[in-house]
């Protein structure tokens, strides 16, 4: 949508402001009034939708901070998940921001699937005529083909079903804090903002002194080892000091953690090209930069550009991200304390060790008493239910295990009666059973009512925990009817769909429905919050 000019460009005014003006100009005289008028109909609020698709809680965060945004610059705003949306709510609104991330591969996240699916559906999609959009889609380069799919979905979707794009489509990467504040501006200007103003900040505001922006650093109190010796994995209890910080946080959350690079890798990725490694980036020597500010993990092995300078190398690095992991503590059992579960990950590719950038930080280069960066990352989407005489099923193979042992101390601590059902499994009992002794002290207790451990290497036969939920249908079934909720946590690209598959089949099964009824059932689930997935 282009706005016609109405204040000249040899105007006193910057671009900027000129961009508003005319915005503010075109939305008055659309009412029927002049610049000058005061009439209800020209001080009238422009309506203003801002819905999210997500999974890890970055786009809902994102559209709420906006949603308080446009309110501030004159609009009717609210923000409003998709699973809560019929394409009719679009119409009604007209105008419409929508902010998406992906997840998987290239898949909806879970609270957009069924807005996704209203508006797909064969001969009766709706048309959305009248409707002004834009989307802004979060995603990760790393996934290649995938990055921002769902997002760009969902723009050419609403285009085929009539809605006028306001503002291009923005793509972000994992770093989308410049490039919302730019597309959000952009958007509140065409949309008729009737009060300028300026989107300074994409960090969440709120009362605590720390965040992503202003890290707490935080002690390490404990790093020991879960697995025993003979595994072939090297899974780490990790624990920091929250002692003098203020933070406090909810189960089901994550954890911001700031890391650093391997020295070696760092080593390698300037020897290969050639720099000076105490040349000078910034403020910091190459290698102190390297160390701390930039992606290098994926250089390791390639051939360097000939005759590429230190200054276009740099220009064409992404920015070190701090790492999120699921948190598995309780704070009313652990105050002034927040612990991880962290598998650190090694693996070898065309004859180069690969190390993972966080995980053995964490693990392996990061001593006891040292501090780090952290801050939490609100994860409204996982959250146990507030009426705790619910059941809870919880699958949580591996390091999935992380946000249950933490519901588990939470319903504890807060004596909830609800019935608790764990799913747990691993390669090998004796040497991958994470947890085992606090887990089977929950057990003795009654205070885990069900325990149903997979694990895959322990016979010839691999099961896994989507095996051990149909062998327990029947009951997983009753639980489900008792208004039981229903949590994943782990792998996104095979055991969290196996999982759903399981689910869907159980439904149909012990339910007596058709695949169209248990589909139903599950999307019922995930719109009233008893079906959440933390995957990664």
């Amino acid at each position: 949508m282009q706005i016609t000019p109405l204040i000249p460009e040899s105007a006193p005014f910057t671009a900027e402001q000129r961009a508003w003006l005319n915005g503010f100009i075109a939305g008055v005289l659309k009412l029927g009034g002049s610049p000058g008028a005061s009439s209800a109909h020209a001080q009238a609020k422009t309506s203003l939708l801002i819905a999210f698709g997500s999974q890890s809680g970055n786009a809902e965060s994102l559209a709420k901070r906006l949603a308080r945004e446009a309110t501030s610059r004159g609009f009717a705003a609210r923000a409003a998940g998709l699973d809560s949306l019929q394409p009719a709510d679009l119409v009604k609104d007209k105008n419409v921001l929508l902010i998406t991330s992906t997840w998987g591969e290239g898949d909806m996240p879970d609270n957009a699937v069924s807005f996704w699916d209203a508006i797909n559906q064969n001969g009766s999609s709706p048309k959305l005529d009248g409707v002004k959009y834009s989307v802004l889609a979060l995603g990760d380069k790393n996934y290649g083909d995938t990055f921002c799919l769902a997002g760009k979905k969902l723009d050419q979707r609403l285009a085929e079903l009539g809605a006028t794009r306001v503002v291009d489509r923005v793509d972000c990467d994992v770093d989308f804090d410049d490039l919302a504040k730019e597309w959000s501006k952009n958007a509140f200007t065409i949309f008729g903002a009737s009060k300028p103003s300026d989107v300074s900040d994409m960090s969440d505001p709120s009362d605590k002194a720390w965040s992503k922006k202003n890290p707490f650093p935080a002690k390490l109190i404990a790093n020991d080892t879960l697995n025993a010796p003979g595994s072939a994995k090297d899974t780490h209890h990790i624990a920091f000091s929250l002692t003098g910080s203020g933070l406090t946080y909810e189960v089901g959350d994550a954890l911001g953690v700031f890391v650093q690079n391997c020295p070696e890798v760092v080593d390698a990725v300037i020897a290969a090209h050639g720099f000076d490694p105490s040349a000078k980036a910034g403020t910091k020597t190459l290698s102190e930069a390297l160390l701390t500010d930039y992606e290098i993990r994926s250089l390791l092995g390639k051939t360097p550009e000939p005759g590429l300078t230190l200054d276009s190398f740099l220009e064409n690095l992404r920015k070190l991200q701090p790492r999120l992991y699921s948190i598995a503590s309780s704070i009313k059992a652990h105050p002034d304390e927040v612990h991880l579960c962290v598998g650190a990950v090694r693996y070898t590719a065309d004859g180069i060790a690969h190390k993972g950038v966080a995980s053995t930080f964490l693990s392996d280069r990061f001593p006891l008493g040292d501090t780090t960066g952290i801050y939490f990352h609100a994860a409204n989407h996982f959250r146990l239910p507030t009426d705790l005489t619910k059941p809870v099923i919880m699958v949580g193979p591996g390091t999935g295990i992380a946000p249950f042992r933490a519901f588990l101390e939470e319903r504890e601590a807060t004596k909830a009666p609800g019935k608790n059902w764990l799913f747990f499994g691993d390669q090998k009992r004796a040497t991958d059973f994470l947890y085992h002794d606090q887990i089977i002290a929950w057990v003795q207790s009654g205070h885990l009512t069900r325990l149903d451990t997979a694990f895959s290497r322990d016979q010839e036969e691999k099961i896994y925990v989507q095996t051990r939920m149909l062998q327990a249908a029947s009951e997983l079934w009753q639980w489900l009817e008792e208004g039981a909720h229903f949590y994943v946590c782990g792998d996104a690209k095979r055991m969290a769909k196996d999982v759903d598959d399981a689910l869907h089949k159980i439904i149909e099964t012990q339910g007596n429905k058709t695949a169209d009824e248990a589909a139903a059932y599950v999307a019922h689930m995930k719109k009233t919050k008893r079906y959440a997935r933390d995957v990664y």
